[in-house]
């Protein structure tokens, strides 16, 4: 985790602050996915079909909102980029996912996610890569609670309200327009 934040240049203020709580905890902590922690790392995924520029958006039930793919490690895991690619294999039953338009970080976030499924309030520091399908129509809703829509970027920027994913969306779209 160290190399992947020393490595990583985050742009803006949000960022700015966030890397050095992201980069504490990785440094102190023997396992900074732990789900116990009022601040733990989890890594995300935003899907794109690059042919028609769309992305894959997830209703959560919990946020009771419209957000990439992703989510906590499971014990022993502990690579980010192998943790966002099987969360989001496993979210939309998509087969063919593979980093685009490469590996690197792509955004490192500070979120709040509300008290429920018997955990308290706490926080996410979520890392967030960009992930591409050539196959859109096979994608599957892991569950009938957590939809599934493929959206315009335009779309997706109308379909959430979260200020960080909007962000997320905005390093998409330069990415695409390059």
């Amino acid at each position: 985790m160290a190399e992947l934040l020393d490595r990583y240049h985050p742009e803006g203020e949000a960022e700015l602050a966030d890397l050095p709580r992201v980069r504490v905890l990785a440094e102190t902590t023997a396992d900074p996915w732990r789900r116990e922690l009022p601040l733990h790392v989890t890594a995300s995924a935003l899907i794109v079909h690059p042919r028609t520029a769309r992305v894959l958006l997830r209703w959560h039930q919990r946020q009771q909102a419209w957000l990439q793919v992703g989510g906590h490690g499971d014990p022993g895991e502990s690579d980010p980029l192998a943790i966002a690619l099987r969360e989001a294999a496993e979210e939309t039953g998509l087969a063919d996912l593979v980093p685009w338009p490469d590996a690197q970080l792509r955004h490192l976030v500070i979120v709040d996610v509300p008290a429920g499924k018997g955990e308290p309030a706490h926080q996410h520091a979520d890392l967030r890569y960009f992930m591409a399908t050539q196959n859109p129509r096979a994608a599957r809703a892991e569950n009938e609670d957590a939809p599934l829509r493929w959206l315009t970027l335009t779309e997706a920027y109308d379909a959430t309200s979260e200020v960080n994913l909007r962000e997320t969306l905005a390093r998409l779209e330069r990415l695409m327009t390059q």
